[in-house]
């Protein structure tokens, strides 16, 4: 599953772990200030924060795309140096180039986090009538906020018509390198499903899951201070009272929560999606066979085979049932999570209605990075359920022992 697209992917997985935690240490202990010794203004648009484009071309922002930029070629040079791989301008490449811009749509996030303030303290001053509001006003902060949408609707845009590629590419690579063994696969069975089916499956949900683990990661890292900074005037909470840090304390304690409680209730889903997949197979497969041969897939042995599928899926649904009561109700009670714990501030009148969206915004963001198992988790249970399938295929491929999941479900076939 890797091996056709990463070189040695055990080591170069390491690698990039190691590479990263450098990189970001030496960010953080002197490769930021060291953009001054080049002559970048490090403290440009940084206390207070610049409103509008011009936050993304400030000198911080353009000695980190450079500082990326070198420690990506660095990386890639050095792989491609003592392990070249056929694939590595997609899978290096192309994979730091996805995480660049995974990056950037973060700080889109903060750009409009900073908006928030100014424009919704503008709003309580005009409907105040604190202030003189004029009209031109009220519109240009809008047009500032068009300017930074239409930046991020455009950064999407390309970045999913270039994901899409990417993932196409780890496809091939998979494609080839199992046809590669097809005389030791084809007896698998449903094994043209995982060729055509399950290597385009794969790539799309470890992307996925790739990326908005390091969306989670960059978006703690970007809102975690900014929610700390917002959070001065909040002092306590509702039924806990004072407490250090209570915003963030309370994300995270509310995140993990979730995490929890979803991954229990959730638990048996990937091995339940993994039994019916294969009942997917076995159905279609016999169809399949039905199409050029008369004496297969007659009437009693395919109402055998659909009668399995029926029973996987109506156990599935059972379980996507329960499963889907407590995600939607902990979803909905984290929408108003905040209001909540903002209550005694807000009637106090200790913060603004600028800060209150500007702390509405950031929480939001912060416990969404906590709830990365609780978001993922039926892309998770999906992704499993594919893992095991194609496990099928490594094992047989390098002489493994079979996963159990296949052998248990053999076991029931028979």
């Amino acid at each position: 599953m890797f091996v056709s697209f990463f070189p040695r992917p055990k080591a170069f997985f390491i690698s990039v772990v190691l590479w990263t935690a450098f990189c970001v240490a030496g960010w953080y202990l002197g490769g930021s200030d060291l953009g001054g010794v080049f002559g970048f203004d490090m403290q440009e648009g940084v206390d207070p924060p610049l409103i509008g484009l011009g936050y993304f071309i400030t000198d911080p922002f353009l000695w980190f795309y450079i500082y990326y930029a070198v420690a990506v070629g660095l990386f890639a040079a050095v792989w491609q140096t003592i392990a070249p791989h056929p694939w590595w301008k997609w899978s290096i490449l192309g994979t730091a180039l996805i995480l660049f811009v995974t990056y950037f749509q973060v700080q889109v996030s903060v750009a409009i986090n900073n908006w928030y303030g100014p424009f919704w303290d503008m709003v309580q001053a005009a409907v105040a009538k604190q202030r003189v509001v004029e009209v031109g006003e009220f519109y240009a902060q809008l047009g500032i906020f068009a300017s930074i949408a239409l930046v991020a609707i455009t950064v999407a845009v390309l970045n999913l018509f270039f994901v899409s590629h990417w993932i196409f590419r780890w496809r091939t690579a998979m494609n080839d390198y199992y046809l590669s063994f097809w005389p030791k696969l084809r007896k698998v069975e449903g094994a043209s499903q995982r060729v055509q089916e399950d290597t385009m499956r794969f790539s799309r949900l470890v992307e996925s899951l790739g990326v908005n683990f390091v969306d989670s990661i960059m978006t703690l890292i970007a809102f975690l201070p900014v929610l700390m900074r917002l959070s001065a005037n909040v002092t306590e909470l509702p039924v806990v009272g004072s407490i250090p840090y209570p915003l963030v304390t309370a994300a995270i304690v509310w995140s993990i929560f979730g995490t929890v409680v979803l991954a229990t209730v959730g638990i048996k889903l990937p091995g339940l999606e993994f039994r019916n997949q294969r009942a997917e197979a076995a159905f279609r497969k016999e169809l399949v066979y039905g199409e050029d041969d008369p004496n297969r897939a007659d009437r009693p042995v395919t109402d055998q085979l659909f009668d399995s599928v029926r029973r996987n899926y109506f156990t599935l649904y059972f379980h996507y049932l329960y499963f889907n009561v407590v995600r939607y109700a902990y979803s909905q009670t984290n929408t108003v999570f905040s209001l909540i714990l903002l209550g005694p501030s807000i009637v106090a009148a200790k913060i603004s209605l600028g800060a209150l969206n500007q702390i509405s915004s950031a929480f939001s963001q912060v416990t969404s990075s906590f709830q990365y198992l609780v978001l993922s988790w039926t892309t998770i249970v999906e992704l499993l359920s594919v893992y095991q399938r194609l496990r099928t295929f490594e094992a047989i491929i390098h002489k493994d022992e079979i996963p159990d999941t296949e052998l248990k479900y053999q076991a029931a076939v028979e």
